[in-house]
């Protein structure tokens, strides 16, 4: 192979290297240490608890299916690697179920937002 075509080789590589990438899976412990901390993490279930004050906003990351218990709620916007948003209230008290999902949320509101989640692992 001629050098020309090998440096060429190489530039589009570093080009390709540079440009954003939808997002890919990423835990969300590691994608936002100062808002998500591990409190459990056994074969069946993994328990993440989250604080997000208001106007701070996460990384993208994914989850497994999981239930959310909302211990303060407050208003939110969900962004899904998509590119579409909503927003909702999470009402102090209440327990919801979400399936898996990638995306990242940032607290509109004006107190904080504090959750625990238990994302469901596959037991095959």
């Amino acid at each position: 192979m001629k050098a020309h075509a090998c440096l060429s080789i190489v530039a589009v590589a570093l080009v390709m290297s540079l440009i954003p990438r939808t997002a890919h899976a990423q835990d969300a412990a590691v994608a936002n240490p100062d808002t998500v901390s591990v409190k459990l993490d056994n074969a069946s279930v993994r328990v993440l608890e989250s604080v997000l004050n208001p106007k701070q906003q996460e990384q993208v990351h994914s989850h497994p299916a999981c239930v959310i218990y909302v211990i303060s709620g407050g208003k939110i916007r969900n962004h899904m690697t998509n590119g579409e948003s909503a927003e909702s209230e999470l009402t102090t008290g209440a327990t919801l179920y979400r399936g898996p999902i990638t995306h990242w949320t940032e607290n509109i509101g004006t107190s904080p937002i504090h959750l625990i989640v238990v994302e469901l692992k596959d037991r095959k």
